[in-house]
């Protein structure tokens, strides 16, 4: 096995004078299956293509690097969208790059795609350019794009590609490298599912489904909901039709998506002879980070039926379900533990959600997803598939393997999948063999409407799930903690629902290290939500927390014990008018300070003491009295990083 080439004299020493395709990514060359650009090209290797790396291209130089390709460039962003990977949720840029050799930041530029593929056509103006992966399946169609503010073209057009793949990619990349290893000119292969392309109104398919075009969507909230509902409704490889949306004088043309692949056509991806390592010219700059959490890990299968409203998931994986075989992945674990640097531990067996073995229900399979209801969310499907029982089998051959001293799951588990299976084998074995010290989940919030908008279960479904943990945890002797993850501003977040996630936070003695504010990415529902302030699924009004002020105080309840937010939450506790929960008692989230704090203006500008806590006076802190009722926390050293760190 050995590395594409990477450089013109790692070609040379393959012995080859030109390429036929070159592979473009904003990430740094790792050549593990976790990243795009190391399955598309070790996919096109597999069928006979001499394929290149061309990783984050800096200059028209870097472009020429391998001579022309006789066949193409495949071009992706990188494994996160470059926006997303280059900015905060507060739009602040990030100084580091996790998928960047020596995590430095600034070697992917903004809007990576559009970038590299004008930079190829400065260099081979009339070369087959195609783009994929997470950035191009995030903006195929007109998007919201939350750094500009603005309601951008798809990223077809904008960046001059002539094919964009959608979604996983490996149907299309190679019906596209056949078609064009054949001769067919790349203007011709307009029919290929999983895949855009642009027209000029000529030949468009007759049982494709128009949206609202780009100017529409960009001066009409409403419009915007209802093209992106319809554009979802589209995404299931057995119902889907063709999507049409005019741009200007063109059409975009989403084709149906590409069936997902079987189990046998996955496990033959994972059996493609990667090195599971990032290049090795990056030795010298620290390595590749990203490589850390994956290079001893196994993905067990893909796409996710969760449908979580704020999860690029349904758009990029899908949400059919594909596992892989037992065969593969203990063939692949055993390769794991040939390697010098394995130290016994498998680090995680999981996916999209780690827990899922089985499409949903049997009906999707033929007939697809029902378009107005859920597998999971406020509740459980009635028709809903739960079995763990392979995924336990899987488990158990792996912690029998010769060298493994544990096996862990740190993917995310859907534990209202979970509380639907009733043998319980699977949540007992689970603690006792697969947690280290930590298992995270994602509870999101606590708030009914909130939860609904996210498309996640009640409040009450991780109740049941937590008591369930802690009870097999202390019977297995045990240390063990949940980890929430938590998300704060999302649609339908008003400051009273953020207030009442802390005073969740607070009985339930949870102290999060990290908490994550919403992240509008391109083409979530949630996203949508966030930009038109209506709920796509019903056209219901959503109240969206955008001011930046509003949007830190939300943040700041969510850590109301930490010292420097102090301020801020009692500013939020009074805009809500819940000073009733700054004072001494049990139940009040700040401890009293002076009297400004704890006053309330009346509409006249009198003020007013603020409502008593749990009975007792507003009492100033450092007093003898104050001291008697301190604010409630974790007694045991060390728990509160472990209980609520994420």
């Amino acid at each position: 096995m050995s590395f594409l080439p990477l450089s013109a004299g790692e070609m040379a020493a393959k012995g080859w004078e030109d390429a036929d395709f070159i592979c473009v990514t904003g990430d740094s060359y790792v050549d593990h299956p976790s990243f795009g650009v190391a399955i598309i090209s070790r996919l096109l290797e597999s069928a006979g293509f001499r394929v290149c790396i061309l990783a984050q291209p800096q200059s028209p130089a870097d472009y020429a690097r391998f001579g022309r390709p006789r066949l193409g460039f495949f071009v992706n962003g990188g494994n996160i969208d470059s926006m997303v990977s280059n900015y905060t949720a507060a739009k602040k840029r990030r100084s580091d790059d996790s998928y960047t050799a020596g995590n430095k930041a600034g070697r992917r530029p903004d809007r990576a795609l559009i970038t590299y593929c004008r930079g190829i056509r400065a260099v081979y103006p009339d070369i087959p350019v195609i783009i994929g992966g997470i950035e191009a399946s995030f903006r195929r169609f007109a998007h919201y794009d939350y750094h500009g503010d603005t309601v951008r073209p798809s990223i077809l057009p904008d960046s001059g590609a002539d094919i964009l793949s959608y979604g996983m990619g490996e149907r299309q990349t190679r019906e596209i490298a056949r078609r064009l290893a054949d001769g067919e000119p790349v203007s011709s292969l307009v029919d290929i599912r999983g895949t855009c392309v642009m027209s000029n109104g000529a030949g468009l398919p007759k049982n494709a489904v128009t949206c609202a075009s780009l100017r529409r969507v960009s001066e009409n909230k409403e419009a915007y909901a209802r093209a992106f509902k319809m554009q979802l409704d589209e995404q299931d490889p057995v119902t889907g039709k063709p999507v049409i949306q005019q741009h200007g004088e063109r059409y975009l043309v989403q084709n149906p998506p590409a069936p997902p692949l079987n189990t046998q056509e996955l496990d033959e991806i994972f059996d493609l002879p990667f090195e599971r390592m990032y290049h090795p010219s990056y030795e010298a700059l620290g390595g590749v980070k990203s490589i850390l959490e994956v290079e001893f890990s196994i993905m067990h299968n893909r796409g996710c039926f969760g449908g979580c409203n704020f999860c690029s998931i349904t758009l990029h994986q899908g949400r059919c379900l594909t596992a892989r075989s037992k065969a593969s992945i203990l063939r692949e674990a055993k390769r794991i533990t040939a390697s010098p640097r394995f130290k016994g531990y498998i680090h995680d067996v999981g996916g999209a959600t780690a827990n899922f073995r089985h499409p949903s229900c049997e009906k999707q399979l033929t007939k697809g997803f029902c378009r107005d209801r859920r597998c999971l969310g406020r509740e459980p499907c009635p028709n809903l598939t739960v079995d763990h029982s392979e995924y336990l089998d899987i488990l158990r051959a792996l912690r029998a393997l010769p060298g493994v001293k544990k096996v862990f799951v740190r993917s995310g588990l859907r534990y209202d999948y979970i509380n639907q299976d009733h043998d319980g084998t699977f949540l007992r074995e689970l603690v006792e063999h697969h947690v280290s010290g930590q298992l995270k989940i994602a509870p999101e919030h606590c708030s009914g409407p909130v939860l609904d908008l996210m498309g996640k279960p009640r409040i009450e479904s991780f109740y049941r799930f937590a008591d369930n943990f802690n009870r097999l945890t202390k019977a297995a002797k045990k240390e063990q903690y949940l980890v929430p993850y938590l998300m704060s501003s999302h649609p339908g977040s008003a400051l009273k629902d953020a207030v009442a996630l802390a005073l969740f936070l607070k009985k339930r003695r949870i102290r999060p290290e990290q908490v994550q504010d919403f992240y509008p990415t391109p083409g979530t529902a949630s996203t949508c939500m966030f930009y038109t302030g209506l709920n796509p699924f019903t056209m219901e009004p959503v109240y969206v927390p955008r001011e930046p002020e509003e949007k830190a105080m939300q943040r700041a309840l969510l850590q109301y014990f930490k010292p420097e937010n102090r301020a801020l939450v009692i500013k939020a506790l009074k805009k809500a008018g819940r000073t009733d929960l700054i004072g001494p008692g049990p139940e009040c989230l700040i401890p009293a300070g002076n009297k400004e704090e704890c006053t309330l203006k009346t509409p006249a500008g009198k003020r007013k003491p603020a409502p008593r806590a749990g009975g007792r006076g507003i009492l100033a802190a450092g007093t003898p009295e104050a001291a008697k009722y301190p604010p409630r926390g974790n007694k045991k050293k060390g728990k509160g990083k472990k209980d609520g760190g994420r």
